[in-house]
């Protein structure tokens, strides 16, 4: 097998209120665009959405994910998450970072990384890290964040403070999308130099036609 035909390997990171269940099918279209290409890998947030949790309704509430999860909580005491919700500190931040490390270690090398939602947010947390050099687990090749966002929490202001991050990137919103507004993943491109950019007139979802094909395949082939 030629360097050519070996299949890149991504870890994906779902977003708030899903799993890597839930998020699998979701991406389902988009494995089956690269399903030679790429290997796609799903883990678990590690902690448990409460179920009576409204706070950021996904765009098809009947079909929820029973096994709702997040990386952090921005509401304390409540368990709660809002991507808009200014606060000082979140819950949880810390213990996901080491369920990411733990992955890492455990299923071996991972050429990107690919976040949607509030995992974007996490995968850009993540990046930050690699640039600092502040942890030596992570190493990824390049990064593609869905619906992504800066963290609205005092707390990880030492994330995006300073930093430009080199690890190339592809960024993707929906200009309708009504969870995270274009706006909101616009305001994280300036975090990353040379950040590549796969706009679609849709929603809160992951963009997988024919039409969005090439640009995806175009930002992965230089690292293949």
């Amino acid at each position: 097998m030629s360097k050519a035909d070996v299949p890149l390997r991504i870890l994906c990171i779902h977003g708030y209120r899903q799993s890597s269940t839930s998020f699998r099918e979701k991406t389902g279209a988009l494995r089956k665009l690269f399903k030679k290409q790429v290997e796609f890998v799903y883990i678990d947030a590690p902690h448990k959405v409460p179920t009576s949790n409204d706070s950021e309704v996904q765009e098809k509430p009947a079909s929820v994910d029973e096994n709702q999860r997040a990386w952090w909580f921005s509401d304390v005491q409540a368990r709660s998450f809002d991507s808009r919700q200014e606060c000082e500190s979140s819950l949880g931040l810390e213990q996901s970072l080491e369920a990411v490390r733990i992955a890492v270690m455990d299923l071996g090398t991972f050429d990107g990384i690919l976040g949607f939602s509030q995992g974007a947010a996490l995968v850009a947390m993540l990046c930050s890290l690699q640039e600092q050099k502040l942890d030596p687990t992570f190493n990824f090749r390049f990064a593609i964040l869905i619906a992504g966002f800066r963290s609205a929490c005092a707390q990880h202001e030492y994330f995006y403070k300073g930093v430009s991050i080199m690890v190339p990137s592809l960024h993707v919103f929906g200009q309708d999308d009504k969870v995270i507004s274009e706006q909101m993943s616009r305001d994280l491109l300036p975090l990353f130099l040379g950040a590549r950019i796969l706009t679609h007139q849709g929603g809160h979802f992951v963009p997988a036609s024919s039409t969005h094909k090439h640009i995806y395949q175009e930002f992965l082939k230089r690292f293949q």
